[in-house]
């Protein structure tokens, strides 16, 4: 899942990025509302943490022009508890409102609220016996708990909302570590060995497939065979 934080505190930022990172999340962030619209309008985010007083363009201005040409979910924030303030934003378009200082798990927890608005998805994914929960960011295989960490569960529902289809390594890199496909690394390589070991290592039936030249797929696949 990506983020676009629009944020001039460097603290603020700071805090946010490493939060959401090490909960698989990729990040994009920037300091003030003209650069926050502009990738706000030319990318796609799954949500936007937009910060109500910024440099340049405030973040009511920025959310009023982004609604009209997108709906992607924004939570505001702002160091003011106002009522009025909280209406403005709200009336702007935003999706949920939080004041400084805030929880990050109340943010992370209304991140995957808007989100599943949003998008209107699923919250759980089952190929075969392996089902994940992607609120719970839980994953489990003929009812065994997978240990998965952030990144390799970020892999695995990366995968899994694409069930059946090949997802290339550009993809992955992208989504996952948020960075273009380098063809001189094996982040991806080495990634899938270890998620495979854990979703595929002790059961007969394979899920991870690798499509030579292609990409990975995630399947049930009757025969339980491997490309």
């Amino acid at each position: 899942m990506k983020i676009l934080i629009v944020e001039d505190e460097p603290k603020t930022v700071a805090y946010l990025r490493k939060g959401l990172t090490e909960q698989g999340y990729s990040v994009d962030f920037v300091g003030d509302g003209e650069d926050g619209l502009h990738l706000a309008q030319t990318l796609d985010y799954d949500a936007i943490v937009l910060d109500g007083m910024l440099p340049g363009l405030d973040g009511v201005a920025v959310l009023e022009r982004l609604r009209q040409t997108r709906q992607t979910p924004v939570i505001m924030l702002t160091a003011r508890d106002s009522v009025d303030d909280r209406l403005r934003g709200l009336g702007a378009g935003a999706d949920d409102y939080l004041v400084k200082p805030f929880s990050f798990l109340e943010l992370l927890a209304r991140l995957q609220a808007i989100t599943r608005r949003g998008r209107g998805e699923a919250t759980t994914i089952t190929v075969g016996d392996l089902h994940l929960d992607l609120l719970a960011r839980r994953a489990t295989r003929a009812g065994r708990r997978l240990n998965l960490t952030a990144k390799e569960f970020a892999l695995l529902a990366v995968l899994g909302r694409r069930q059946s289809q090949i997802v290339s390594k550009t993809i992955i890199t992208e989504l996952v570590w948020d960075i273009n496909f380098d063809t001189n690394t094996n982040v991806v390589e080495v990634a899938i060995k270890r998620l495979r070991a854990k979703i595929d290592g002790m059961f007969e039936t394979k899920l991870l497939h690798t499509v030579r030249g292609m990409g990975y797929v995630l399947e049930h696949r009757p025969d339980g065979g491997v490309e």
